[in-house]
């Protein structure tokens, strides 16, 4: 092959694996890439001080939701815990100064003690970030561009939960889709990202409010189908671009809080209840969607699941932590880390981060071998989930933000 030939296409190939690095690196939504909770970044530390923050600053209001991360930005949503009043910030990955901040009102309205009126989290692409929250007379979903001014807003009727709302919109193509299995009228829907228009919008059996974030399976394929859990549903495969329901499987008879996962060719998902009854399903799905199995030891109720590696932890709301074969459902191995946990585990390189109510990074080894590596306090308590970008990690607790690594 002739000299530039070759040179042209070690350019090309650098080109593109610099685009896949990164893309690599942003965390668009919930749980980052496609809901998985997986980063490859390799500069988070396992073990860390206060002296180790990149930085660490202080939020208006409290919440629960995660933050997400485009380039050089951090967006995060927080509110007022007297008022209702919503607030949307951005701030620099750089120092945690915020760039924009922009408050929205609303009026108190009942919600579960351990619920926030910021419990969604944003989705972000190149273009908007995309937020969401709920009160009995209106479900709002609104873009705001990077700059912070506003793109669009859309009303979703009213939403109908005495424990309030709390799943989170994702980026699919040029569309964001969003859930609204409630307790009054429900559906899915997807609206277009550049005008807010709505693409479909499907109805849904109503039975009880689920908090789940859907997810991908065959991302980036003409094939692509969303994930949705309920339980008035169990888990669904649903086509993108029209809303149809491919494959169903009714497997819960309990709330579904966790968020799907996809891992060898499984679709796997929680139920259960603040008194117990927690159970994993794990669904084979086809035209003829198949229970492959079913985990009710240590399995969590609000925690989603973490696949890697040919591993699947559960990381339960009562501090217990398994470790199962994802093909089997057979045990590798199960410890109590001690704790309360409203939060989902994520994973970089080795390791795995879970935050604990009480404001803990508790730091496990991600391999078939348990391993505590380590326990980091925060100072403040937390009901949130971190985020992963640029080599960074960002840690929400109820009104503070921690940037962590990447050094």
């Amino acid at each position: 092959m002739p000299a530039f030939s070759v040179r042209g296409c070690l350019s090309v190939a650098t080109l593109l694996c610099l685009v896949s690095s990164a893309h690599a690196q942003e965390w668009t939504r919930f749980r980052g890439p496609n809901g998985t909770g997986i980063s490859l970044a390799k500069s988070v530390p396992t073990q860390w001080t206060e002296s180790d923050y990149n930085w660490r600053v202080e939020l208006p209001g409290i919440g629960h939701s995660s933050p997400v991360v485009w380039g050089d930005k951090v967006f995060v949503t927080s509110a007022n815990e007297d008022t209702a009043e919503r607030i949307v910030l951005c701030l620099s990955a750089a120092d945690g100064h915020v760039l924009w901040k922009h408050n929205y009102s609303s009026a108190v309205h009942p919600k579960h003690l351990r619920n926030s009126f910021a419990s969604s989290t944003p989705a972000v692409d190149q273009d908007h970030v995309y937020v969401s929250w709920t009160a009995p007379e209106e479900y709002t979903l609104m873009a705001l561009n990077h700059d912070g001014r506003e793109a669009w807003r859309t009303s979703l009727g009213p939403f109908v939960s005495q424990h309030s709302g709390g799943t989170s919109p994702i980026v699919f193509r040029d569309m964001v889709v969003l859930g609204n299995d409630q307790d009054g009228p429900s559906f899915l829907t997807a609206v277009g990202c550049r005008d807010g228009k709505t693409v479909w919008r499907v109805d849904r059996t109503s039975a009880v409010v689920a908090y789940s974030t859907p997810c991908v399976r065959d991302e980036g394929k003409p094939s692509a189908e969303l994930i949705f859990n309920s339980q008035a549903h169990g888990i669904s495969g649903i086509d993108p671009y029209t809303g149809h329901t491919n494959w169903e499987l009714t497997v819960f008879n309990k709330r579904s809080v966790s968020s799907p996962v996809i891992a060898d060719g499984l679709v796997f998902g929680t139920c259960g209840s603040g008194g117990g009854g927690n159970y994993v399903a794990a669904v084979r799905p086809s035209d003829h969607p198949k229970l492959e199995y079913k985990l009710t030891d240590g399995a969590p109720y609000v925690p989603t699941l973490l696949a890697t590696r040919g591993l699947l932890f559960m990381w339960s709301d009562k501090g217990i932590v398994s470790c199962v074969k994802v093909g089997t459902g057979k045990p590798v191995w199960q410890k109590r880390v001690g704790g309360n946990y409203s939060g989902s585990p994520v994973c970089a390189g080795d390791h795995l981060y879970c935050i604990a109510e009480d404001g803990t990074v508790v730091v496990l080894s991600a391999t078939e071998k348990y391993d505590l590596v380590s326990r980091n306090p925060l100072g403040e308590d937390s009901r949130s989930t971190p985020a992963i970008s640029g080599g960074r990690m960002y840690l929400r607790t109820y009104s503070h933000l921690v940037s962590i690594g990447g050094k």
